[in-house]
């Protein structure tokens, strides 16, 4: 049944900004209403299939650590399931909710979000948008006569140069809405909500019968952990930074990367608080390049699936090699490595990111959504604007502006693994291989260690890809 609405209540919908500091919308929230509702909708219309990074896990992690956070303060979270804007709404009309405010998200909450201010406005709902996922907001910085930056550099002067927003303390107090109005919320503890929710198919539970899976394979999600594991690192390895972020081996990134998707840290908070520190100009520059890609995407929605820049090049959708490229058997050492730990972990080194999409669409000629949707099923740090314009940078149709760019995968392993480590973790056939000779194996070597020869002889397959280069510059100029 429906509450009598009132200004005085407010709705607020945690999306990718599962955090209390720094959070423009909970602070816009508490300062314009008496009350506030937290809600957190599980989008049963998003993709609930089966879940093998362990993304699932870290996303119960970030909610019951917001929980937390917010009964520290007097609130609590509610979580309820189903179609997104319809139950936003079904909330915000259950407990007489007179605005609703959220984290504005142009990147793959766009639809979503844009579909509920949709039906909110025909309801005379106001429906308030605040920052919240980046650093500056996707549209604040744009170019003369366009409407996005298409280059990096250009956008980094002026992402350098702006002014940010400032960083907001959490709430002192957070006040739900009185007794009546909560009638429809009990106040359970939270983990009995997400078990009825998540948990074994076998009791029942509505998002597991749809094939969801709580297996953990990275650290435990939420803001008190991203915290802690930013300032530890940063401790250790912030001022070394540019010097090793590219070492497969030294694995001495931040790793902080899923609590940036999924907002249990602050890009904004984590910026300022680095940026003038040693080695943190070099961190921070990877910020902005997320900013970037957040803000092309946000102009140009549909690059989510189609070339940014459409080159005319002709894709090819080999199954047998494709499949060799996801199960880490290409015979090329650094691949297979890569791919093998995106499995294991739900993770990959960047600079590994970059050669294994070169292999994919340069070395195979496979197109790079079939990649991009492979990382997106298994990342925990799974972020649509990064993803699938990284995949187009590498793979050509983006904005890069040496479309041409081919990472050679022998090179780059001997001189981002120069000792071989990184290899030797992932692929244990090669565990006796020694030294940089492992990024090679000869045919005996690896006939004996049951190794697989290269799929693909990396310079006929440049060759073949450069041809074909050749072929859609010469359509492109009839």
């Amino acid at each position: 049944m429906a509450a009598p609405r009132t200004a005085s209540v407010a709705l607020l919908v945690f999306t990718r900004d599962l955090r209390v500091a720094d959070n423009p919308a909970l602070a816009a929230a508490v300062a314009g209403s008496a009350r506030v509702l937290p809600l957190f909708v599980v989008d049963t219309d998003g993709p609930l299939g089966p879940d093998p990074s362990g993304r699932t896990a870290f996303l119960l992690d970030s909610l019951r650590d917001l929980d937390t956070s917010l009964r520290e303060r007097g609130g609590r979270l509610v979580v309820r399931s189903g179609p997104w804007a319809d139950e936003v709404l079904r909330v915000a009309s259950e407990v007489g909710a007179g605005r609703i405010h959220l984290a504005d998200d142009p990147g793959g909450g766009a639809r979503r979000l844009n579909l509920l201010v949709e039906r909110a406005s025909a309801l005379r709902l106001p429906v308030f948008r605040h920052p919240g996922v980046t650093v500056v907001p996707p549209g604040t910085l744009t170019p003369s006569g366009g409407r996005e930056y298409k280059v990096f550099g250009a956008y980094h002067r002026a992402w350098t140069a702006a002014t940010w927003r400032p960083v907001l303390a959490g709430p002192d107090a957070v006040v739900l809405p009185g007794e009546a109005s909560c009638a429809g919320f009990p106040d359970q503890p939270l983990d009995q909500v997400l078990d009825r929710l998540f948990g074994p198919p076998s009791d029942g539970s509505p998002l597991a019968s749809s094939g969801v899976r709580r297996a953990r394979r990275f650290a435990p999600g939420g803001e008190r952990e991203g915290t802690r594991r930013l300032r530890s690192w940063a401790e250790e390895h912030l001022a070394e930074y540019a010097g090793v972020r590219d070492d497969l081996s030294a694995d001495a990134t931040s790793r902080i990367s899923p609590y940036l998707s999924n907002g249990c840290l602050s890009a904004r908070q984590v910026a300022s608080g680095l940026l003038t520190a040693p080695g943190g100009e070099a961190f921070v520059r990877q910020l902005c390049w997320r900013d970037f890609f957040h803000q092309v995407l946000a102009a140009r929605p549909d690059a989510v699936s189609a070339d940014y820049r459409d080159r005319g090049h002709r894709w090819v959708t080999d199954g047998a090699a494709t499949d060799a490229w996801r199960e880490g058997r290409t015979g090329y050492p650094v691949v297979d490595a890569a791919m093998r730990q995106l499995a294991r972990e739900g993770f990959m080194h960047n600079r590994a990111r970059m050669i294994v999409a070169s292999f994919l669409t340069k070395d195979l000629n496979v197109d790079w959504r079939l990649g991009a949707h492979h990382f997106l099923s298994l990342l925990v740090d799974a972020d649509l604007a990064v993803n699938q314009l990284n995949w187009q940078w590498v793979a050509g149709t983006g904005t890069d502006n040496n479309p041409h760019r081919i990472f050679n995968p022998t090179v780059q392993g001997r001189r981002f693994d120069p000792d071989g480590a990184y290899v030797r973790r992932y692929v244990p056939e090669l565990a006796e291989v020694r030294g940089a000779a492992v990024h090679d194996p000869d045919p005996d070597t690896r006939r004996r260690l049951g190794y697989p020869p290269p799929i693909v002889d990396h310079a006929e397959a440049i060759a073949a890809y450069r041809a074909q280069l050749a072929i859609a510059d010469a359509r492109a100029l009839r």
